[in-house]
């Protein structure tokens, strides 16, 4: 989605708040667009919708979900640490609070904000109250239905996902209503949110006109989100009555009773849907080798479209704030340019396995001693470890490594001298995937690579883990393992727990640092397992005795540390922010806060 009208979006939504105000001077504006004017002009109407779209955030930002699951950690610490320490509390959201930092510093843990997303759906219910009295021909009023239809339901989705049930708010308050909701259960949040997916798909063509295909909801969006949304609801956190928080208000975080198998069938049958639509495919279904295997999985984030491309947004190399959009600024390592904020953490790393389907072991000798080699071919793609060649050095960097390998470790220069490798951080993993190879300074030229909200691959492991809990192993296996075939990865055989478990994995692989992971590991009721300390790992070279020759001749090492964490059951969802609860005397707080 192009976002070039951001100047006039403020200005339109602003009015769109004020034309309830009444007031006795009969004056026309001339920097702002008349009420009457907005919603009788398919472009106007346009603008406001794409206002609209920036409710629903993307995943780029100096501060990645990543880095608060088990996938990275933040370079900077910040406040970032205490909520991987289950610190949060209603009176301290730390980075979730809008008010921390500036609004761009921290931008995808902000967007999860309740206050926030609130605010776009206030403009998608202003919308929704006066499209019907517009003048745009029914067609085109049709399709912004459909889109805001979508974008509400995707909205609601990413609350629901982070806070349980929550008021389902779809009129427009004025000044002097009370403003008072109480909080709708789970399972009327999902059956909104299903419903509102099935109105958009009712009003969306399957492909947009114009070169917007895949930047506006379409009828395979809509059907997409639906299969998410099912998927999770049919998962273990919101099918066991609260067990975790001693049965504490049960309805609100969770079903109460009612058939699960019904609920795993909901989910099978919404990604099915996707599935018969015929529209999308797996990018390069079927490399001939690894290499080819390994740039075809790059590709799949730095193109600008891609046929497995369900719900993207695009950006431009000027619009935007540093700190909310810069993905090679922030997470390519020092030695290119960039600051290194999301830095990859050992256990992921470790679960790439080999080209022949074993896992890794530092505990191995075999392994430990070429940890990067014959590795998933997903690992070249999204990891930058020691020793991985990318291209060439900045020139500043080039004395130091004139054949552009990363440097993570550090090394012996005398018996007691030490040299830091020029990429060196904390954890000895950097982010590579997202990053764009043809930027050569990342610090003064942003890339402009495309967000994926949903692409194909998911909605395929949506519907294998539905299957698998579902009994039908077979038809699981067969989709699973088109992507295996697409990574050039051997085909998984295993059946019963072990499938599931292979299924975890696949999906921890090949949707890394994508925002899934964050609410993956606490919808399966893994997060007390995974929410452990995470591995450093440093490569160490050793001194050869007499060169003082800063580069690794002779022999290396890997020491091995951690960073401190901690789950605690709360951490389940956010809590209700303890303003919020104060504005509305009917809310319920999550349980355990």
């Amino acid at each position: 989605m192009k976002l070039r009208f951001v100047i006039y979006i403020c200005t339109v939504c602003m009015l769109m708040q004020l034309q309830s105000c009444k007031n006795d001077l009969n004056l026309t504006p001339v920097d702002q667009f008349a009420a009457e004017n907005v919603w009788n002009n398919a472009s106007t109407i346009r603008v406001y919708i794409n206002n609209i779209y920036t409710g629903v955030p993307h995943g780029y930002g100096n501060i990645m979900l990543s880095t608060v699951s088990d996938e990275s950690v933040w370079f900077a610490d910040a406040t970032i640490s205490r909520i991987t320490r289950s610190e949060i509390t209603p009176s301290d959201l730390l980075y979730f609070d809008l008010r921390v930092g500036n609004y761009g510093n921290g931008y995808r843990l902000k967007t999860m904000n309740m206050e926030r997303v609130y605010t776009f759906i206030r403009y998608a219910n202003l919308f929704f109250s006066n499209i019907d009295n517009s003048a745009v021909d029914v067609p085109t009023k049709n399709i912004f239905k459909g889109e805001v239809f979508f974008l509400r339901a995707f909205m609601y989705h990413n609350l629901v996902a982070t806070y349980g049930g929550v008021p389902i708010i779809t009129k427009v308050y004025g000044l002097n209503d009370d403003y008072a909701a109480p909080r709708n259960t789970y399972a009327e949040c999902i059956k909104f949110i299903s419903d509102q997916c099935d109105s958009a798909a009712f009003y969306l063509p399957l492909k947009q006109v114009g070169g917007d295909n895949i930047v506006r909801a379409t009828k395979g969006a809509a059907m997409a989100l639906k299969s998410r949304t099912l998927l999770y609801a049919a998962s273990d956190l919101y099918n066991n009555e609260a067990a975790w928080a001693g049965g504490v208000n049960k309805e609100l975080v969770g079903y109460v009773g009612g058939n699960r198998t019904e609920r795993w069938t909901a989910a099978k049958n919404a990604a099915k849907a996707v599935i018969d639509l015929g529209v999308y495919s797996l990018y390069k279904p079927t490399p001939a080798s690894t290499d080819e295997a390994i740039k075809n999985y790059s590709d799949i984030f730095l193109l600008n479209e891609t046929t497995e491309d369900i719900f993207i947004r695009r950006f431009t190399s000027n619009l935007y704030d540093g700190y909310e959009y810069a993905p090679g600024r922030w997470n390519l390592p020092a030695g290119y340019r960039g600051n290194g904020a999301a830095q990859v953490i050992g256990q992921l790393v470790d679960d790439y396995e080999f080209t022949d389907g074993t896992a890794f072991s530092w505990s191995n000798p075999i392994h430990a001693a070429n940890p990067y080699v014959k590795r998933d071919p997903r690992l070249y793609s999204s990891i930058f470890y020691e020793g991985a060649s990318w291209r060439a050095r900045p020139p500043q960097y080039m004395p130091k490594d004139p054949i552009g390998k990363i440097q993570l470790g550090v090394w012996q220069t005398s018996k007691t001298g030490v040299t830091k490798g020029i990429d060196n951080g904390l954890t000895g993993y950097y982010m590579r995937k997202f990053m764009d190879p043809t930027v050569e300074d990342p610090q003064n030229t942003t890339q402009a690579i495309p967000w994926r909200f949903i692409r194909y691959a998911e909605v395929i492991l949506n519907y294998a883990e539905a299957c698998i809990e579902l009994g039908e192993e077979t038809e699981a296996l067969t989709w699973l393992n088109k992507i295996r075939t697409r990574s050039k990865m051997p085909l998984i055989t295993t059946t019963g727990s072990a499938l599931r478990q292979s299924c975890r994995h696949e999906r921890r692989i090949e949707l890394a640092f994508e925002d899934h992971r964050y609410f993956d590991i606490r919808r399966w009721m893994i997060a007390d397992q995974v929410y452990v300390n995470p591995e450093i790992t440093k490569p160490v070279y050793k001194w050869n005795g007499t060169s003082t020759d800063v580069s690794p001749t002779y022999g290396i090492s890997y020491e091995t540390g951690t960073f401190r964490r901690l789950w605690l059951p709360k951490s389940y969802f956010l809590p209700f922010a303890l303003d919020e609860m104060n504005r509305n005397n009917k809310l319920v707080q999550n349980p355990l806060y």
